[in-house]
């Protein structure tokens, strides 16, 4: 009973970053995927980048739905403060155009690990 009681304090004391409850979460997540869709165009015209707006939204919605499964409202807050901050930098032009081609990096082909992949694709 008393271990029931302390977790019980524990869990009320965590006090929320942003939002309140998961309806607040998304309205904010939802917010941020459209402010990253409209500033899109801008962001490959100003960096001049050899992506189309239509490849850089899909890589948007790629992004966003590789935390879809995150339920801790305290973790979704961050990365909403992170998309955020990084949204500022591409508006801003903080960054550099190998800052924003690296996001397509990861989706690269990956590399044999096997002997006789690497060895027909030629590699060591």
């Amino acid at each position: 009973m008393a271990s029931r009681e302390a977790v019980r304090r524990t869990v009320q004391s965590v006090r929320p970053i942003l939002s309140v409850d998961r309806e607040e979460a998304r309205k904010r997540v939802l917010n941020l995927y459209k402010a990253w869709y409209r500033q899109i165009p801008y962001i490959v015209m100003d960096y001049d980048i050899p992506k189309s707006v239509e490849q850089c939204r899909e890589k948007l919605r790629e992004e966003f739905l590789k935390h879809k499964n995150v339920t801790d409202i305290r973790v979704i807050d961050m990365l909403v403060i992170k998309g955020q901050m990084e949204l500022k930098e591409s508006v801003e032009i903080w960054k550099q155009k190998a800052h924003i081609m690296r996001y397509w990096k990861e989706t690269q082909e990956p590399k044999p690990t096997d002997f006789l992949s690497k060895f027909l694709s030629g590699q060591n």
